[in-house]
């Protein structure tokens, strides 16, 4: 039975919205739109944005389709099982009742849930992990999030799994979060540019860096081979506790491909014991849709569930 769903991911910057056709195993928008994202401290901003959305999408329905439910994806620390936002240092707000808000002015079922977490469901069922069950998609950008997925299900734990950007690997650069010695502050996608920009006095994006690496540019390769050690020790730290069949890699930095998983593969494999289970190493397949289409996915599973 396939369902519609209208799914909604709220970025940083940017709202994307999609009305998308659920199957068994697929998920296919017929239709796109993209608007900003406010801010405000209650979340109400943000609220009515989405609303906005949905009507839109609503409006612009075949006279004989209709929409089943609404998921909406947020980033930050978020509660689905209560429907809170409980921070967002990019939107501003500390425990929005988005859920609430949404569903005063949406007569249709709301699911609410976490950005990484919706994308990395997204990747599992329909994109690089698809057939797996145990699974760890980990997009790489500004910072370092995992979402988890245990027997194909979405753990989150009460909204603050996955945090692996956050694990001591203990060096002395400052991590944005106030603590030194965390993976992202040197593996991330800023902490590549700022750390090159440091050492050459020359300004580049990650994506420049690391086309300075096959270049051949010895502070782009120092840059980088620090990147990949810091992340394969967080990613150890993933395998030796909950031991994906796959490990996904996504966001901005994934795009440097195999400058990447190769020497991502080769530092991870030289540091697992043989009790290890061995995951396979992945790029995400889904892009910068994969947030809608989770959200979607997680709109039509809470209908099924009714």
């Amino acid at each position: 039975m396939t369902a519609n769903a209208i799914a909604v991911d709220v970025g940083g910057t940017e709202m994307k919205a999609a009305l998308v056709a659920v199957g068994e195993r697929s998920a296919e928008p017929l239709r796109w739109l993209r608007r900003p994202t406010p801010r405000g401290a209650d979340g109400s901003a943000t609220a009515e944005r989405v609303v906005a959305a949905v009507a839109e999408l609503v409006a612009e329905l075949r006279v004989d389709a209709s929409v089943d439910a609404v998921g909406v994806v947020v980033p930050g620390a978020v509660d689905e099982e209560r429907g809170v936002g409980v921070y967002s240092a990019n939107l501003g707000w500390r425990d929005a009742p988005l859920r609430d808000l949404l569903a005063e002015h949406i007569d249709l079922p709301v699911s609410l849930g976490h950005d990484v977490r919706a994308g990395g469901l997204a990747e599992a069922r329909l994109g690089a992990a698809r057939g797996m069950r145990d699974v760890v998609v980990l997009p790489i950008g500004t910072g370092i999030a995992a979402a988890l997925l245990f027997d194909g299900r979405v753990h989150s734990g009460g909204g603050f799994a996955g945090e692996i950007g956050h694990v001591d690997i203990g060096h002395d650069e400052l991590c944005g979060c106030g603590r030194t010695g965390c993976v992202e502050a040197l593996a991330s996608s800023a902490a590549v540019a700022r750390r090159y920009l440091a050492r050459t006095g020359t300004a580049r994006t990650s994506a420049e860096v690391a086309s300075a690496v096959r270049a051949g540019d010895p502070d782009a390769q120092a840059v980088w081979g620090e990147a990949v050690d810091a992340l394969a020790k967080g990613l150890l730290v993933l395998v030796t506790v909950a031991a994906p069949e796959c490990i996904v890699l996504g966001g901005g930095f994934a795009q440097a491909g195999d400058l990447l998983t190769g020497p991502l593969r080769e530092r991870l494999d030289g540091m697992l014991a043989a009790y290890h289970r061995r995951p396979h190493l992945e790029l995400a397949e889904l892009g910068d849709t994969a947030g809608c289409l989770g959200a979607a996915l997680l709109a039509t599973e809470g209908l099924r569930a009714k």
